[in-house]
């Protein structure tokens, strides 16, 4: 609630933010005027007038009587008299708002005034979307599919297989495969993708999330394996409690790796950009070693739609994770959690895959280049 101007006797109160639709009209709720600290009915005065107005609609007051003073019915200035606030009041329960133009999302300024009193409040228009639902199924394989990304690495994928079906026996499995010589990953319920040689780790992500068919999604590298204590289950409750959540991580080999992100706008030369490990926003309520944060460990679940609205730069082959948190900054919300636990499997040198994997100094000068452009920076720090 916007309470601006309490000058003298009176305040105007509006609603901090109204939201409507690029078609139909929406009553702006809680518009008054009010006297500071005494009844509405102790003050007497001729008249009172009140004044609206807005630059990309118009404005009206349902059902209005013969005799109630109302000016500017349909039109982008409102003004409404009445020598009894109560009255006045009454008519400003009843204002509406209607766009005048189509943007599937804008916003607009109203301003509200009455004498050297005003206030100003947001209004913003949007064209409705349509809802993507998933059918929840009976269990937790109807809800989740566990994705990952493999190169060159088909002893660990295997071991990581084996481990998940150990425990979630049925649960579909999707692999986006890279390798320079694909082998063949065979097993129930599991979704093989190969793809051409040395494509890249975000370009693997973009084509294992491109075919998700259920809400949920569990990364997962494929040198992880899963535990006694890697429940999908609980990742699950705190997601289905927390609708506004967007992506929840765990731990990997007990390591709670999170950030947070800082951006300053700068000016026109670019802004800047600094990772700080171990930071956190604010503890996540009811969930006791839960944080809000950033960016996570490689380990989460996700909802599959709001993923779909960021995707994965698939420029980013070799090294790419804090990036995609990067892209989501602003518009995923994002928590990491102790006790969701999986396993790290022993890294095996392997010559031929480490000389993809390892970034040289080339690599990452054009990585950063590329942020400095696509991000607008002239400064980043991981």
């Amino acid at each position: 609630m916007y309470r601006l101007s309490n000058v003298k006797n009176y305040r105007l109160l509006v609603s901090a933010k109204i939201v409507i639709s690029v078609h139909p009209y929406i009553i702006i709720s809680g518009l008054a005027l009010q006297t500071q600290g005494r009844s509405v009915t102790t003050i007497k005065r001729n008249a009172y007038k009140v004044s609206l107005s807005v630059k990309s609609g118009v404005l009206s007051v349902e059902d209005v009587l013969d005799g109630q003073q109302v000016d500017g019915q349909g039109q982008s200035e409102l003004s409404i008299s009445s020598s009894n606030l109560t009255q006045l009041n009454d008519l400003l329960s009843r204002v509406t708002y209607t766009s005048t133009i189509y943007r599937v999302r804008t916003s607009d300024l109203g301003h509200f005034s009455f004498e050297d009193h005003e206030a100003i409040f947001p209004i913003v228009i949007r064209r409705p979307p349509i809802p993507i639902l998933y059918d929840p199924g009976k269990d937790i394989n109807s809800q989740v599919t566990i994705i990952t990304k493999t190169f060159l690495r088909y002893k660990e994928l295997n071991v990581l297989i084996q481990s998940i079906r150990k425990f979630y026996p049925n649960i579909t499995i999707i692999v986006a495969d890279d390798s320079l010589k694909p082998e063949h990953v065979s097993g129930n319920n599991i979704e093989h993708y190969i793809m051409p040689p040395a494509q890249g780790w975000f370009a693997g992500r973009n084509l294992a999330l491109s075919q998700l068919t259920t809400k949920y999604f569990l990364w997962v590298d494929d040198d992880f394996f899963f535990l006694k204590k890697t429940r999908v289950e609980s990742f699950v409750e705190i997601m289905e409690a927390i609708p506004e959540l967007d992506v929840l991580g765990g731990e990997v080999s007990g390591n709670q790796f999170h950030f947070i992100l800082e951006y300053d706008e700068g000016d026109e030369e670019g802004g800047c950009l600094k990772r700080i490990e171990g930071g956190f926003h604010q503890p996540l309520s009811g969930y006791n070693g839960c944080v809000l944060v950033d960016g996570v460990i490689n380990y989460f679940l996700a909802r599959t739609e709001a993923v779909r609205r960021i995707g994965f730069d698939p420029f980013l082959k070799r090294v790419g994770h804090t990036e995609f948190f990067i892209d989501a900054l602003g518009k995923l919300l994002v928590a990491s959690c102790k006790g969701l636990s999986i396993g790290h499997q022993t890294h095996r040198a392997q010559k031929e895959y480490d000389s993809y994997r390892i970034q040289g100094k080339l690599e990452e000068k054009r990585k950063l280049a590329h942020h400095f452009f696509k991000n607008y920076l002239n400064y980043i720090k991981y």
